[in-house]
């Protein structure tokens, strides 16, 4: 007798084999594209601070011999001897800092002309004042061009950020201010030299430079106080506007000085001489207060920027790692559908044995041998066998 075998079972289709596939590549495709952008920003903000703090260190080595330069051309103008060591040293430590970060600013062939012009008025000594004044003129509207030059290149103008943004600005009002008070106060000394018929002259030019002196003061003065009002950092506001006050009392004061009491009235060069030296004192004070500050902002934001790295490489690590373990999965589990739905058994001698093909044993008797089906027909005990002739007989 024939036991028939049970139904196989019916494999997954292409449809649902490959429709988990397809789920993880549209699980992995956005994951993959949202790190990929953020890694990215990352790496632009990144750059961009580092750039901004390479032109912090541009300004701070350009700030002596700014004030190096201003002096030596009060000297010029007063004819007497300048200081010749105070401005080869501010040109010596600016050279270096421009060797070695110049290329990534783009400043050197800014730099090369400056140093070149500030040699050679060393090398002319005390000469007319007038022409002095001209010529440390021309000389620092090279400097103020190169501090314009590494914010521009260095990404400080472009700052994302509202505090440092303020700050930057403020670190460009400043060295024009210190520039505009040296030749407020040179121009005062000229005035007393000129002939009557150019007084008139010398006034105009003496209220474009007060002019000059007040407007990026009061806009240095807008920007720290923003800077202060929009900063998170607690220690932004002491360290900033004490020496602030300090600044602009004494460019007002400088301002007022310069400023005849009446149209044929001579200005006071003693006064003026003392609130410009006052004006460039304080400005010595608070340029390497803003640059130190702003300098503090970024080198946090990289900080953060570092550690939103990290985070995103370590997401990015733990998404590829849970995506293996769900792919392994699917793996296994289309291979597992591939096999035969009955298991196919194999006996010692090769034959092949289905889980139904067990021959049939009698009901309670255990390990007894198989029995051969018998015809139809009454039922014989075991002793028929001796009773077959007689049987026959009758």
């Amino acid at each position: 007798m024939t036991v028939p075998a049970p139904p196989a079972r019916r494999g997954p289709s292409a449809v649902g084999r490959v429709l988990p596939l397809l789920l993880l590549v549209a699980l992995l495709a956005p994951m993959a594209l949202l790190f990929v952008q953020t890694w990215r920003l990352t790496a632009d903000d990144r750059d961009l601070a580092s750039r901004e703090r390479l032109g912090v260190e541009y300004l701070r080595a350009l700030a002596p011999v700014t004030h190096a330069l201003v002096d030596a051309q009060t000297a010029a103008v007063a004819a007497r001897p300048a200081n010749s060591e105070a401005l080869t040293r501010a040109v010596e430590a600016a050279a270096s800092v421009d060797a070695r970060i110049g290329d990534e600013l783009r400043t050197r062939e800014r730099w090369a002309g400056l140093r070149a012009r500030i040699e050679a008025l060393g090398a002319r000594g005390p000469a007319d004042p007038e022409a002095a004044f001209t010529a440390y003129g021309e000389a620092t509207d090279l400097l103020l061009a190169l501090h314009g030059k590494v914010r521009e290149t260095s990404g400080l103008v472009r700052d994302p950020r509202s505090d440092s943004f303020f700050l930057q600005d403020a670190s460009r009002g400043l060295p024009e201010t210190v520039v505009a008070t040296g030749r407020l106060a040179d121009l005062a000394v000229l005035a007393d030299r000129r002939p009557a018929a150019d007084r008139n002259r010398t006034a105009a030019e003496i209220a474009a430079l007060r002019v000059a002196v007040l407007t990026p003061a009061g806009n240095l003065v807008t920007d720290l106080r923003a800077a202060v009002d929009s900063s998170e950092s607690a220690d932004l506001g002491p360290s900033v506007l004490t020496p602030l006050d300090t600044y602009q009392r004494a460019v007002e004061a400088l301002a007022a000085h310069s400023a005849p009491a009446g149209r044929d009235a001579a200005v006071d060069q003693a006064q003026v001489a003392g609130a410009r030296l006052n004006a460039q004192s304080a400005a010595r004070q608070l340029q390497p207060v803003i640059l130190d500050e702003l300098d503090a902002l970024l080198a946090g934001r990289l900080d953060d920027l570092d550690r939103d790295r990290w985070l995103t490489g370590a997401a990015g690590a733990l998404a590829v790692l849970l995506w293996s373990a769900l792919g392994a999965v699917w793996f296994a589990a289309v291979r597992r559908a591939r096999r035969p739905a009955a298991e196919v058994r194999r006996e010692p001698d090769g034959a092949a044995a289905g889980p139904d093909d067990t021959p049939w044993q009698p009901t309670g008797v255990r390990g007894a041998e198989p029995r051969r089906l018998q015809p139809a027909g009454p039922a014989r005990g075991p002793g028929s066998a001796q009773w077959g002739p007689a049987d026959a007989a009758r």
